[in-house]
């Protein structure tokens, strides 16, 4: 498994930005996921630099904003994860482990 869109909030991030807006801003993201603005800038720089999230900063009404976005290769690793996850799930029910 990608241990870095394994953990938890990186798995939450990728699946909000790939079911969300196209862009959505660090403000937005941080009230969703319920998230305190320094765990998200940590987990943000991890997939950042993984290249699966990009994002763009710049100044709106004289205020500094930053918008992120799930990259190709991004949304590539959550699917391919999801994936592993499914093949996971269906093994356990395959092998009638209901008692």
């Amino acid at each position: 498994m990608n241990k870095i869109v394994h953990e938890r909030s990186r798995l939450k991030l990728l699946t909000k930005l790939a079911t969300g807006k196209e862009r959505m801003t660090f403000t937005e993201l941080r009230d969703e996921l319920g998230m305190t603005g320094g765990n998200l800038s940590v987990q943000l720089k991890t997939l950042e630099d993984a290249g699966y999230v990009e994002s763009v900063k710049y100044f709106a009404e004289n205020k500094p904003r930053t918008e992120i976005s799930l990259t190709e290769p991004g949304r590539a690793a959550l699917m391919e994860y999801l994936d592993e996850l499914e093949a996971l799930l269906a093994g356990l029910r395959g092998n009638g482990t209901n008692g």
